[in-house]
Formats: C-alpha cells, sequence, structure tokens
C-alpha cells in the first residue's frame, strides 16, 4: 500500500508531530518567560469562564453558541467567550488592580494562516493607569518572546529590539492610502459618502464607512506595519473603537491601539470606556450593524454595565500568543504553534 504524502498525514501522525515539536517547545519556554515577567510585576493570574451570557458585542466578531441547560430542564442561550474582556472588568470592579488572563478564546468564521477559530489569548488590565504603559508592556513582551530573534513574515522584516514606531491611525491612511480620513467624519461620526469619494479601494454599494475603512486599512494600509521594527498604531476613529475612551485632545480619535511586527497584527487595547450608558449605546450600535449584516445580534452583558459604575479607570489589551510564538520561532502558520 502506497504511504501518505507528509502533509496528507494527521497532525498527530509521528513524522508531522515532530516537524511541530520544537515550535511547542519553545511555546512553553516562552509562557514560562511571561508568567514570570507578569508575576515580577505583581499582575495576578485569573482564570475566568469560557462560557458566557454574551460574546462580545462587536458587529464582525462570530461567537460560538451553545445552550446552558437547568435542573428543571429548561434551556437559555450562552456562548463561548470570544474575549476574557468582559469578566475582567468585573474583577476590576471588584477591586483587583492588575490582572492578567491567558487562556483559549473562540471565534466562529475565522480560519487563515494567521487565524484559528480556537487559540490563546494573553490579556491584562491595570487600574488607575494610562493605556500608553500597557503599549510599553506589550513592547516588552514581545521583545521578550523574540529574545534574540528577529521576526520574518511572508518577506517582511522585523527587529523587536529596534525600538517601536508610533504612528496615528490618520497618519497611516495618509501615508499609505493618501486619505486625510478625519476629513471623512463629521464630527465623531462616519460620513460614509466622503470616505466612498476618496477611496483608493473597490467596495460594494452597500458598505457602510465601517466596512470601506477596513477595506483600505487591509488592503493599503497594514502590508506597511511593522516593517523594520514594531509599530504601535495609535487613535482609531472613535466610531471603530466601541470599548475606548475618546481622547481628551480630539474626540474623533479614542484611546485604542494595535501593535503590529512584520505586517502581522499582534495586539489591540484601549484606554478602557467606563460610562455604561455610553457603552449601552456602543453595544447597541453595533448590534444594529450585525442585524442588518448578518441577520443575528446577540445579547448585551447586564452585568457588565453594572461592573462599569463601580470600575475604576483603567487600561488593557489583549495580544494574539499564537501569533506571537509563531513570529518568534519563525512557524508560517499558526497551527504549528498550537498543541
Amino acid at each position: 500500500m502506497q504511504s501518505q504524502p507528509p502533509q496528507d498525514r494527521p497532525w498527530f501522525h509521528p513524522s508531522r508531530h515532530e516537524d511541530r515539536r520544537g515550535f511547542l517547545l519553545a511555546r512553553n519556554r516562552i509562557i514560562a518567560d511571561i508568567r514570570r515577567w507578569m508575576a515580577e510585576r505583581d499582575f495576578l493570574e485569573v482564570d475566568v469562564p469560557a462560557m458566557v451570557v454574551s460574546p462580545g458585542n462587536e458587529a464582525h466578531l462570530h461567537g460560538f453558541e451553545t445552550s446552558l441547560i437547568g435542573p428543571d430542564g429548561v434551556a437559555s442561550p450562552r456562548y463561548l467567550h470570544t474575549s476574557p474582556e468582559f469578566h475582567c472588568k468585573k474583577l476590576l470592579a471588584a477591586g483587583e488592580k492588575q490582572i492578567f488572563s491567558l487562556g483559549h478564546v473562540f471565534r466562529n468564521r475565522e480560519r487563515t494562516a494567521t487565524h484559528a477559530p480556537e487559540f490563546t489569548m494573553l490579556e491584562w488590565y491595570r487600574a488607575l493607569a494610562p493605556y500608553k504603559l500597557v503599549v510599553h508592556d506589550c513592547l516588552n513582551i514581545i521583545e521578550l518572546a523574540a529574545g534574540a530573534r528577529k521576526f520574518e513574515w511572508r518577506g517582511r522584516m522585523c527587529d523587536p529590539a529596534a525600538g517601536a514606531e508610533w504612528m496615528t491611525v490618520a497618519e497611516g491612511f495618509q501615508k499609505f492610502a493618501g486619505i486625510d480620513l478625519l476629513a471623512t467624519l463629521d464630527g465623531n461620526k462616519p460620513n460614509r459618502d466622503k470616505l466612498a469619494a476618496v477611496s483608493p479601494v473597490a467596495y460594494r454599494v452597500d458598505e457602510s464607512w465601517s466596512d470601506i475603512f477596513s477595506r483600505i486599512l487591509v488592503e493599503k494600509v497594514e502590508p506597511h506595519l511593522g516593517e523594520g521594527r514594531v509599530t504601535v498604531f495609535y487613535e482609531y476613529p472613535s466610531c471603530e473603537a466601541a470599548l475606548a475612551r475618546v481622547c481628551a485632545h480630539d474626540a474623533r480619535v479614542a484611546e485604542r491601539f494595535e501593535i503590529y511586527a512584520a505586517g502581522v497584527e499582534l495586539a489591540n487595547g484601549f484606554g478602557e470606556l467606563t460610562d455604561a450608558a455610553e457603552q449601552r449605546r456602543r453595544f447597541e450600535e453595533e448590534m444594529e450593524i450585525k442585524q442588518r449584516v448578518y441577520g443575528e445580534r446577540y445579547p448585551i452583558d447586564e452585568e457588565l454595565l453594572q461592573a462599569l459604575t463601580l470600575m475604576p479607570e483603567a487600561s488593557g489589551v489583549a495580544l494574539g500568543l499564537d501569533r506571537l510564538i509563531m513570529l518568534a520561532t519563525g512557524a508560517t502558520r499558526i497551527d504549528q504553534v498550537q498543541w
């Protein structure tokens, strides 16, 4: 009988596992180093539940749905979380000051070389801290994971030890897409026609300002971020930052940042919004978009809104740990670094 080509063998075949084992051992070392880094700075590791009443209320995030059946046989909907964020914020409301979660999260409709429907997220929060402090946390952790290695991804190089480039979203759109992004806003409200009129990429007639923004970001801007050194891409338009505070110096933009290395997005963070009424309004607006685009909506976590009334000002960030390990080890697909 003819043997299977290596790529057709199951992941648990010894030959396939041997190809991945070096990446997986490096993964364990990096995770141990990160836990040590957190402990040295008095972060408390928290273990949050994966099954929740709401997987999040961002229009283009998709959860896995299940049912919780009580002793009386009555079923109620539950979801696997897309992030530990909501539970972490409840813990900040409870009085915790510096916490981190390192665990699996679940996002439906996601499968590429850099996406998996189940992946590991490192998420942490600092109460009473400016968001740029967690930016520096991120940069330190990325450098820690890299060791002496430079990142390479699809022909792009990045040296995590070279010092970060700080670029606002408006600067990035001007530099790489030739667009005055803030001029496409009416106050802090998006004007779809204004952005469509200057868009350098194709779009559908039924697409919103946010859809066109995402197309331009992915096609024209993201490929240039994190080239040579890590890029801190910050001050997103407020309409693209549903969980972030608006900036004190300009309400058109918010305290949201993303971090890129070699064109790969590694982290997404915020100066956290703590206004419960404003958070409800934003969630409802996002769910209206989700209903229009996908024909479904998720419930709002009422406990979260209650917790926001008790939560101190804080900053937090979510980092895709598998992606970071992929770059740090030279792997070419996310599944190579997942046990």
